[in-house]
C-alpha cells in the first residue's frame, strides 16, 4: 500500500503531548506499507479491531485505543489517504465519514 501522507503522522507524534504515539504509528505504517489488501475483508483479517465505516473509510485504534486514525482506502490503486489522527476526545468532534 502507498500511504499518503507519512508527514501527517510524523507531525502528530512530534507534538510533545502525543509523543507516545510515535512507536505505534511507525509500527502501523510499516505493517500497512507492505499490505496488499484487495478489500475490507482482507484488512479485517489483519486488523480485527479496525472499524469499517463505509465508502472506503476505516478507523484504526492506535496504542491500545489511545488514539484514532481515520483513513480512506482505494483498494484498486493500493493507496491509503490519512484523513485524521487524534485522541478519542478529538475524534468525537469530527465526522469520520466526511473528514
Amino acid at each position: 500500500m502507498r500511504i499518503i501522507a507519512f508527514r501527517t503522522l510524523r507531525e502528530f507524534w512530534e507534538k510533545p503531548e502525543f509523543s507516545s504515539s510515535e512507536i505505534p504509528l511507525r509500527a502501523w505504517y510499516h505493517d500497512v506499507k507492505v499490505a496488499n489488501w484487495k478489500n475490507s475483508n482482507e484488512l479485517k483479517m489483519q486488523y480485527a479491531n479496525a472499524s469499517i465505516i463505509g465508502e472506503g473509510r476505516v478507523v484504526f485504534n492506535i496504542k491500545g485505543n489511545s488514539y484514532r486514525l481515520v483513513v480512506s482506502i482505494d483498494y484498486e490503486f493500493q493507496i491509503i489517504f490519512v484523513r485524521f489522527i487524534g485522541t478519542h476526545k478529538q475524534y468525537d468532534n469530527i465526522n469520520a465519514k466526511t473528514i
